[in-house]
């Protein structure tokens, strides 16, 4: 049986918001006691308050909350009373109070292509920050065992698809084993206007030869000047990979939603 706590886990590693709802309090003949959760999402639910029209009421209030989180500010956590009587179509005759928690995940997205040393030391970093990182590489052993909560490591052969499907405002860093890559992934992220950061590790050097090809491609000057290369705060940091991952993050910290 999936616990509160692991379908919250689920829905977050899936990017998707829910409602923890939990019963604060309950008087006389009810059908759940104080401390009981369901999770609640737009597509489903996990757990139970006691089911009939207390159920209904409750998924009914969560997500007119998931739809207010939608387009605005998340809403504050609320708590609603509840009589379990001919008025809620219950006969149970008790009284509940019901809190209800928006658990949204991070707004912040990050796209890491690449899984060598730096990228490897910036998923650290961005582990104990809030965002949620996609981590892309074709070689699943270059991953490490062990990735923070909030990294989903993807095995792909088509990372030009995969900068399709990142959602709007995502930051990208590159730093791929190869050079023809690299710059694959950066034309199909600058297809795109509406993703945040584009950060390509390199030389001035290697950013002039791709401006060079990208603009054969048809790419224009206002195009490739949203392109960061090379990457990472000015003066911040050297060449170690953990150096040149603090600089970055620090970069990606200036310009994060918010």
């Amino acid at each position: 049986m999936t616990t509160w706590i692991e379908a919250l886990a689920g829905l977050s590693a899936r990017g998707e918001p829910a409602v923890l709802v939990t019963v604060l309090r309950a008087d006389g003949s009810t059908p759940r006691g104080a401390g009981t959760k369901m999770v609640i999402s737009a597509a489903g639910a996990q757990g139970t308050i006691g089911g009939g029209h207390l159920e209904l009421e409750a998924t009914r209030a969560a997500r007119e909350m998931l739809a207010a989180s939608a387009v605005g500010e998340p809403p504050p956590p609320f708590s609603r009373d509840f009589g379990l009587g001919p008025s809620l179509g219950q006969c149970c005759g008790g009284a509940v109070t019901l809190l209800f928690e928006a658990i949204l995940p991070p707004r912040w997205n990050v796209a890491l292509f690449g899984a060598g040393h730096v990228g490897r030391a910036l998923t650290r970093l961005l582990g104990d920050l809030p965002c949620r990182v996609d981590w892309f590489d074709s070689r699943p052993g270059e991953f490490p065992g062990d990735l923070p909560a909030n990294v989903r490591a993807v095995v792909t052969d088509d990372p030009e698809g995969e900068v399709r499907d990142l959602p709007p405002g995502c930051d990208l860093v590159i730093f791929t084993h190869s050079h023809d890559l690299d710059q694959a992934i950066v034309a199909a992220a600058l297809r795109r206007r509406d993703l945040g950061y584009l950060g390509l590790i390199g030389s001035r050097t290697k950013r002039a030869r791709f401006e060079a090809r990208l603009r054969e491609r048809g790419f224009s000057d206002a195009d490739l000047s949203r392109l960061v290369c090379p990457i990472g705060l000015p003066g911040v940091g050297g060449k170690e990979p953990a150096e040149i991952a603090i600089s970055v993050a620090a970069q990606l910290l200036q310009l994060r939603p918010g």
